[in-house]
Formats: structure tokens, sequence, C-alpha cells
């Protein structure tokens, strides 16, 4: 027991670097596309932790091993889509993203339970679902007439 207690101890010492920017960059979807603050109010809350450069840590991912999950979970994310970088996505990706955002939505696979479990606010009721896929799907629409 006092081994587990100390090897307990010792990992608190071991921290995942932090997601964490306060600049947006020119990159990021609000630079390179109309995104009115309704939606974008819903990406953040709902989003932006494991989509974006900037993760909202709450008090218990100061604690390991849950800092790892969280770091694991941010990283995933971020690897599938990043709105941080979204305008270095080339079109044919963006339009596959935007696509795929309007599908994972109203497929109810994001955001996903275990994360809306803790964060309520992030739960999309059905008028905030049809917001953000409805600006999904005109925003890939825009892009493909520019084609």
């Amino acid at each position: 027991m006092v081994v587990l207690l100390i090897a307990f101890i010792i990992i608190q010492f071991i921290r995942p670097v932090r997601n964490k920017s306060e600049q947006v960059l020119p990159t990021d979807i609000t630079k390179t596309f109309n995104v009115p603050d309704s939606v974008l109010n819903l990406l953040k809350i709902s989003c932006y932790d494991c989509h974006s450069n900037n993760t909202n840590y709450p008090w218990y991912s100061n604690i390991q091993p849950v800092a790892w999950l969280l770091d694991s979970d941010v990283k995933n994310g971020k690897d599938k889509l990043n709105f941080s970088d979204f305008g270095s996505y080339t079109k044919r990706r963006q339009q596959s993203k935007l696509r795929s955002i309007a599908s994972q939505i109203q497929d109810n696979k994001m955001p996903i339970s275990n994360y809306t479990m803790i964060h309520s606010d992030a739960i999309l009721t059905a008028d905030k679902k049809a917001l953000i896929i409805d600006w999904s799907n005109k925003t890939k629409d825009s892009l493909s007439s520019l084609n």
C-alpha cells in the first residue's frame, strides 16, 4: 500500500504539456470563414476543448493519471479536426471536415458522451444541433461553388 502511495505521489510530477494558447492564429476557422457568434459560442462550449489549440482545463486535470487521459483525448481530437488550423487545410479537406462536423453532430457522435457527462453545458439540444449543422452545410456548399 505504501508503494502505491509513493508511486501516486511521484506521478503527480510527470505532467503533459498543456494545450493552451491565448492567441487566435491566422489559420483559425474564424479567420477563414464567417462563423456567426451563435455558432462560434456553441463550438467553443462543445468542441474547442478537444478540437482547438486552447483547452479549458478543469480542476481534476491537475491529478495524474487523469491529465494523461485528457492529454490523449485532446491529441486524438486535434488529429481529427483542429479549428485553430482549419485555414491551413486544403479546400477539399475543409469540405470533408465540414461534412463530417454535420454528420457527427446529426448522428449524436459529437460531442462525445464522456465529455458531456462532465460538461453538461456542452450538450447540444436539437435547436443547437440544427444551428451548427446548417452553418456547416452552408459553409461546405460555399466552398463547392468556388471550385
